[in-house]
């Protein structure tokens, strides 16, 4: 079960997305399902989520969210492109309006001086394109985990939360 500070988030985007009429996707590796997990706390998710791939190896990336071999082997699966290329497959896969991703080293193993253990790349698709975030955490598996999980909670209240002040200014300037 997610820990109360995801399950809030996930209410707030409950919210938003009901409201809105938005679908959203995941595409998760290091986080293991924990966002989909917060986002199914909340009863009533069905009505928004539309679903989630637990992408952990390199090859569920490329078979489940069309990540391209190339881009794994040059840039590593813990990179802005294949967070913004695993957005996209669950955003495609799903048919969804929105779809968050992320890809990081959780630890306490596999870092490097190049990748840290703790560091993160989130990323939200919709019609709009893709926002990356890249984020060092400096915590042990546990909270680093629940870290880049409230992250991508947080950039896709940050997007849905942006798209409805786009469409609230834009009827309010066509109402003058």
């Amino acid at each position: 079960m997610a820990g109360d500070e995801l399950v809030g988030l996930a209410e707030r985007l409950q919210g938003l997305c009901l409201g809105r009429g938005v679908t959203v996707a995941l595409a998760e590796s290091c986080t293991g399902g924990l966002v989909a997990d917060a986002i199914t706390d909340v009863a009533g998710s069905s009505g928004y989520f539309a679903g989630g791939v637990v992408s952990y190896s390199n090859e569920a990336k490329e078979t489940l969210l069309d990540v391209p071999r190339p881009m794994l082997e040059a840039h590593g699966a813990v990179s802005a492109q294949v967070a913004r290329a695993m957005a996209e497959g669950a955003r495609a896969r799903f048919g969804a309006d929105v779809a968050a991703s992320v890809t990081g080293i959780a630890g306490p193993d596999g870092g490097s001086d190049a990748k840290p253990v703790g560091l993160t790349y989130v990323a939200v698709a919709d019609a709009d394109g893709v926002d990356v975030r890249r984020q060092v955490w400096p915590g042990d598996r546990a909270a680093n985990k629940v870290s880049s999980a409230a992250a991508v909670l947080g950039l896709l209240l940050e997007r849905i939360g942006a798209s409805v002040a786009a469409s609230s200014s834009a009827t309010a300037e066509r109402a003058r």
